[in-house]
């Protein structure tokens, strides 16, 4: 008799290979372990959604079955939607629980399982790990005909509530009027809604293709080619835009189509903020986010929280304070007067709201930036490696602080969630094993391109990474 699969939430949800280990019958054991859960709260009410990803609406159902079956009333996503439409349909419909079928930004063949709380973001990690317990070896129901169970549940347009919050919180007509938008949807939920907001942008990957084309839906340079090449071409034209596959994250390109990452975007959104919407509050980072946001905040007086990687933790402190800007490395940012969400699609729209609202390129503005807390490139390289390979690693980093990388002299050192190594001039460098997929992240930072790569360069090469 095969082993028992055991479901583990990693990151950020419940993660796996469609038909390998991602089945309807491990589907149902953790969402029976989710009402179960649920009951045991007093929790009556579920919010569910999917993405563009496959068998998102099949998967939806069979949760969906497994919920009316647990005596749960269900408020289903009529179409796919992005991650924070859910979690703001949670907190509009005054839910007790958010689920997202989604895999985020993973390859085309995952999928996976969000769980979201009532107050419209990530749920903290001390409830997923009493919900983990809870998930049975087997489960097995009767098949449940939708159709005889409609008392029990409803279809809600969770797009359309979130677009309607949309329209009262940004001055849509003035960017529209003041900016050229290229969108890159990268084939996820974040296309309908953008679509329906700028309906003269000019759009990529803007249907439904659960395979992506190949190509994960992770909003990094070597995933928007496309995008990039017509920005390339058509300079000053054009701001580009991309989301993930569920919309919660972001990236941006100039309008030279040079990649603004998202260590930029918070600066950005700080800036923003504090000087033209005199707001204030806490400041909360990510580990492998950089320094230079600390340094920023500083300047305006604010202070910063640094957590481990995985937004949940963030949402912690923005739940029991008074959080400004918050945000991750990899794309997920919030901000305050929204829910306490990554939400790509209402980071894009403040960014826009900014350099609209500035008459000024968001080239100028980073540069004024620059002119505060002094210039800087980053990068990071991601490497899938054999398991021998990361555990070989993993117990080098783990036997030693290491002195020097090359030229590299190592004066401070950290690891709240990684291993992380600070150099002179504000340069750094950092390792940390994905907590959702089997790859070993490499991040650095330097003051120019060409000493970020020699970063880069020297960490593989310290480590035997080089071919």
């Amino acid at each position: 008799m095969n082993p028992v699969y055991q479901i583990k939430f990693g990151t950020d949800g419940w993660r796996a290979i469609i038909a390998e280990a991602y089945t309807c019958d491990n589907l149902r054991r953790v969402t029976v372990a989710t009402a179960r859960w649920m009951q045991q709260k007093g929790f009556k009410s579920i919010v569910i959604g999917h993405d563009c990803r496959f068998g998102g609406k099949m998967f939806l159902e069979e949760a969906l079955k497994v919920f009316l079956h647990e005596g749960i009333y269900v408020y289903a996503a009529k179409n796919f939607v992005s991650t924070p439409m859910v979690s703001l349909g949670v907190r509009e419909l005054k839910a007790d629980l958010g689920i997202v079928i989604t895999a985020s930004h993973n390859p085309p063949e995952y999928n996976g399982y969000k769980l979201k709380s009532a107050y419209g973001g990530p749920t903290p990690p001390d409830e997923i790990a009493e919900l983990e317990s809870l998930i049975p070896d087997h489960y097995y129901m009767e098949d449940i005909r939708l159709d005889a169970e409609s008392s029990k549940y409803q279809w809600v347009n969770l797009e359309e509530m979130y677009l309607t919050k949309i329209k009262s919180s940004f001055d849509l007509p003035r960017i529209s009027n003041s900016t050229q938008i290229a969108y890159d949807a990268m084939f996820g939920a974040g296309q309908n809604i953008m679509k329906t907001l700028f309906p003269v942008m000019k759009s990529f990957h803007c249907e439904l293709n659960p395979g992506f084309n190949g190509t994960p839906p992770e909003p990094i340079a070597k995933n928007l080619t496309e995008i990039t090449h017509f920005l390339n071409q058509n300079k000053g034209q054009y701001l580009g835009v991309a989301h993930d596959g569920d919309a919660d994250r972001i990236a941006m390109m100039d309008t030279d189509g040079q990649m603004i990452d998202s260590h930029h975007l918070l600066l950005l959104l700080i800036r923003y903020l504090v000087e033209e919407k005199k707001l204030s509050g806490d400041i909360v980072i990510s580990f492998s986010v950089t320094n230079k946001v600390k340094k920023l905040a500083d300047h305006y007086g604010l202070k910063t929280h640094i957590t481990k990687v995985g937004f949940k933790y963030i949402a912690s402190l923005m739940m029991s304070g008074d959080v400004l800007v918050a945000g991750e490395e990899s794309g997920g940012l919030a901000i305050k007067g929204h829910i306490p969400e990554r939400d790509g699609i209402w980071i894009a729209l403040t960014i826009l709201e900014y350099v609209a609202m500035s008459g000024k390129s968001i080239r100028l503005l980073i540069e004024e930036i620059y002119a505060l807390i002094g210039e800087f490139v980053y990068d990071r390289l991601d490497l899938k490696l054999w398991p021998e390979q990361m555990q070989t690693i993993k117990s080098k980093l783990d036997s030693e602080i290491i002195k020097s990388w090359g030229p590299f002299k190592t004066k401070n050192y950290e690891d709240l969630d990684g291993y992380k190594y600070y150099f002179e001039h504000d340069n750094w460098l950092m390792f940390r094993m994905s907590g959702t997929e089997p790859v070993l992240r490499i991040y650095s930072q330097g003051r120019n391109i060409e000493e970020c790569k020699a970063i880069l360069w020297e960490a593989q090469n310290k480590l035997g990474l080089l071919a």
